[in-house]
């Protein structure tokens, strides 16, 4: 199956064809309901029952008449039961609504629980899925797409398992069945319903489709309209400075003005729609009362029986009508399954391999390595890169902006897969080991520490999902993390907010480094680690930086050069390849060298 990347989430008014290939999709995501096959097929039963004996009710209603006209109901031709009470049909359809209720109570109660469990078990699936997906997947995706991939296309088969299917087979029924019953009962009435009651319907249907897409273009007008507003008031200090309050505003009342032009457009059909079915469907109805009514004068069939009819008749017209929107329905879901199981299809990150109890040594060789993102693989932005970080050591990497320093990291990161040479650790390929094993001996603490949304200790125990007070206490202690926290009423309990959003940037990055330390990998990743910090902080950051890399192999990326002085060699990147390398004394004195050049640009800019 190609795939499509980027697309935008699924709009409310989507569908697809109802051919086979599409309803094999359906039938695909169909399949997590089979875990709960005996609830699902009671319940069909029970909605089978439901729509027969509700279909009974016509037939009754009609004896009642005729034993009220005083034409007694003789149950078997040629038998002696024969009733002739008004009271005995009266409790008979007491009786069918008594069955038909228990039956829907049951058919809803079942049909809930397995809809209920199934979509449970496909947004499992499907959130297992995504988290298990290489990064290329997330370069063509939008975090907003995903998220409606699990709310709203799930929430629409959801709707369709639970609803839509019954109602299918519901209004299915009612219409055959209904059809059956009223050729039996009155063939000539029968005959000239069906020359006149669907045109009448279908012509609705019709009309009604178009009525949808001008409201559907009203939606979109609007959906503009709240695009200005988001734009206007998430930019509102570059408004106030260019002084553009009155431009905005004029540009918002134009659109209102199309979205207002358009709604009434959409409210003049929608009236004439509403007067039509009115006048279309009663003038049908009518047409068969009159019709009916003349063969009841000629004693052609009786009033129950014209009864029963009309109301048969009504009950079809409900049918015709409901499956438009049933088929409505299932266009849509098969839209919603189509991205669904685009997302269940795509290839997993290979996670087996190589497998220890003891932790990896730290020693990197990149050999001859290529690399360009799946995204742009017209150009490199590694070329026959090959550097030697042995076990232990704390390396800088330096170099202008696209110089390659973060695709290095996540390389070593198995991030994404290299085009041609290799990345060995410990003398074997780095995709040799498996997956889990290998990201856990590997560290990072990024420039931008972004946090969960809970307490500080579950933050710092993301790290070592089962480590206990005392191993997180000492984390934080190592990380310069302790005085801060315990400052906070709740200390360790404390929230972080958003995104660490009630943090400062300091605390954020000592509590990512704690994180690192409870990790306690062989091979350490800083990003940038100080950057973004005022003086203070960055002496608490990089005195507990310090203590992190004691003991493992460290690679560091920075801009201020200052940061990396005591690296054990530093490399210099360009146009993804190694240009010099060196202690900071060896390249600071090479005054021709690259180093050399931003060190002075730097000392100029200080």
């Amino acid at each position: 199956m190609a795939k499509r990347r980027g697309r935008e989430p699924l709009e409310e008014g989507e569908k697809r064809k109802l051919d086979k290939k599409n309803f094999k999709k359906l039938i695909r995501v169909f399949r997590y309901v089979s875990p709960y096959k005996p609830t699902f097929v009671f319940g069909m039963i029970c909605l089978l029952f439901s729509s027969t004996t509700l279909l009974a009710f016509p037939y009754f209603a009609g004896k009642l008449i005729d034993v009220a006209e005083g034409r007694p109901w003789v149950i078997i031709p040629g038998k002696d039961y024969v009733i002739n009470s008004i009271l005995e049909i009266t409790l008979m359809l007491i009786g069918i609504l008594f069955v038909q209720s228990i039956f829907s109570f049951l058919r809803v109660i079942l049909f809930a629980q397995v809809n209920e469990r199934s979509m449970a078990d496909l947004r499992k699936h499907m959130f297992s899925k995504i988290l298990v997906l290489p990064l290329k997947f997330y370069d063509n995706r939008r975090i907003g797409e995903l998220i409606s991939r699990i709310t709203s296309d799930i929430s629409l088969l959801q709707d369709t398992f639970s609803v839509t299917l019954a109602e299918l087979f519901r209004q299915g029924a009612t219409l055959i069945i209904g059809t059956v019953v009223i050729a039996f009962i009155a063939p000539k009435l029968t005959l000239f319903m069906i020359c006149t009651f669907p045109i009448v319907v279908l012509a609705a249907l019709f009309f009604g489709k178009f009525i949808r897409q001008l409201s559907k273009s009203t939606q979109d007008k609007l959906a503009e309209t709240n695009v200005i507003v988001e734009e206007t008031l998430q930019s509102i200090i570059t408004v106030k400075a260019f002084t553009n309050e009155v431009f905005e505003i004029h540009r918002y009342t134009k659109k209102l003005k199309e979205t207002v032009n358009i709604a009434l457009k959409s409210a003049k059909f929608r009236g004439m729609f509403i007067s039509f079915l009115i006048f279309a469907l009663l003038g049908a109805i009518v047409a068969i009362m009159w019709y009916g009514a003349t063969l009841v004068q000629t004693d052609a069939m009786s009033v129950g029986e014209l009864m029963s009819f009309v109301l048969y008749t009504t009950f079809i017209g409900g049918s015709l009508a409901g499956l438009g929107e049933v088929f409505s329905q299932i266009q849509r879901a098969i839209g919603a399954s189509e991205r669904v199981i685009e997302i269940i299809d795509e290839e997993e990150e290979t996670k087996k391999g190589i497998e220890s109890q003891e932790k990896l040594k730290g020693d990197i060789i990149y050999d001859n390595v290529t690399f360009a993102y799946p995204t742009r693989s017209e150009i490199n932005i590694l070329e026959g890169m090959s550097l030697h970080i042995q076990e232990g050591q704390k390396v800088a990497l330096v170099g202008p902006s696209g110089a390659g320093k973060s695709t290095i990291i996540q390389l070593l990161m198995r991030f994404y897969d290299i085009q041609a040479g290799n990345i060995m650790v410990d003398g074997k390929s780095a995709s040799d080991y498996d997956l889990s094993y290998y990201r856990s001996n590997v560290g990072i603490v990024p420039q931008e520490v972004i946090l969960f949304g809970g307490s500080i200790k579950e933050n710092i125990a993301y790290a070592k999902p089962g480590a206990t007070d005392e191993e997180i206490r000492q984390a934080a202690e190592k990380a310069n993390a302790l005085e801060f926290i315990e400052k906070f009423p709740e200390k360790f309990e404390t929230l972080v907010g958003d995104r660490g959003i009630k943090l400062s940037g300091g605390q954020r990055q000592r509590i990512a480094i704690a994180r690192a330390i409870l990790k306690d990998p062989s091979m350490l990743i800083l990003d940038e680690a100080t950057s973004a910090l005022d003086a203070e902080s960055e002496v608490l950051v990089q005195e507990a930086l310090d203590k992190l890399m004691v003991g493992r192999t460290t690679i560091m990326i920075a801009h201020r050069l200052s940061t990396i002085r005591k690296a054990d060699n530093i490399f210099v990147i360009k146009d993804g390849k190694i240009v010099e390398s060196g202690s900071h004394e060896e390249l600071s004195a090479y005054d021709e060298g690259i180093y050399s050049h931003l060190l002075s640009l730097q000392f100029q800019m200080n």
